[in-house]
């Protein structure tokens, strides 16, 4: 059992924790908490860390020995603590390589909705984007590199382990790529403000892509002058805009919807 803080592994899981530019030179990143161990695939776990207290529970005990394939290390709980990124932490945590996505693969998904976003910030938004992109249906997530990193503990605690299954990338030229989804039939739509129609006056089919932008900023003019259409949400009162997490959910829901139901039209 680790009973030091001073402990290398300990001291790096507490930098991989922290520091994004860590994350990015191992290769790395931190999960916590049962279910995000649970559903974590096993041949990515490279170190699982367990506390003592956890370790005192025979359910736990049993959670260790019927469903975890690698070997864990336990710990005191002070040291746990001193790891975990949450207030109140499970007693369990893991190491994980990062997933290898690609937009090419993804875009081989010829039905498929993309969400595109742009220099979203808050790490909460962009991991209950992700969540509820995979209750959408998404094919995936694309991402200007100026975008939260993805591997941040308070994304992947949002995505409630959506993280594992919704593919996504970051790009470096998001212009360039609007570009070219754009010249293969990709349907671009730009939540805006000025929207010319709303976003239930639109007809979606076929591989379709909402495009979201900053919090605070929105979509740079650039990248909104290139999407097919500008779409907004109608709202009442005295409401200037909704979180972005919230407009992209709207926007991916109407998009399923309509997919779902013309697919329902044909199966009849």
């Amino acid at each position: 059992m680790i009973t030091s803080l001073s402990n290398a592994r300990v001291k790096n899981v507490i930098s991989l924790i922290k520091k994004s530019k860590t994350r990015k030179e191992q290769g790395v990143f931190v999960v916590e908490g049962i279910r995000m161990v649970r559903e974590a695939p096993a041949d990515s776990i490279k170190e699982l860390f367990v506390s003592e207290s956890f370790l005192k529970r025979e359910e736990n005990r049993a959670f260790l020995e019927k469903e975890v394939e690698v070997p864990f290390e336990a710990v005191t709980d002070e040291v746990f603590a001193r790891m975990s990124d949450t207030v109140s932490p499970q007693g369990i945590l893991c190491v994980l390589r990062r997933m290898e996505h690609n937009l090419e693969h993804m875009l081989q998904d010829k039905q498929g909705t993309f969400l595109v976003l742009e220099d979203i910030q808050d790490p909460g938004n962009l991991g209950t984007m992700i969540r509820t992109g995979e209750g959408a249906g998404i094919a995936g997530v694309i991402m200007s590199n100026r975008t939260a990193d993805i591997y941040n503990p308070k994304v992947i605690r949002s995505t409630m382990g959506s993280i594992y299954r919704v593919p996504f990338c970051y790009v470096d030229d998001l212009p360039a790529v609007l570009r070219l989804i754009g010249k293969m039939g990709v349907h671009t739509y730009a939540a805006h403000l000025d929207g010319d129609r709303y976003y239930n006056e639109c007809f979606f089919s076929g591989q379709t892509a909402i495009l979201i932008g900053n919090e605070g900023n929105g979509l740079s003019d650039e990248v909104a002058d290139l999407a097919e259409h500008k779409i907004k949400i109608p709202m009442e009162g005295q409401v200037e805009s909704l979180n972005a997490a919230v407009s992209a959910s709207i926007l991916m829901y109407e998009v399923y919807r309509q997919k779902k139901e013309r697919r329902m039209a044909l199966e009849r």
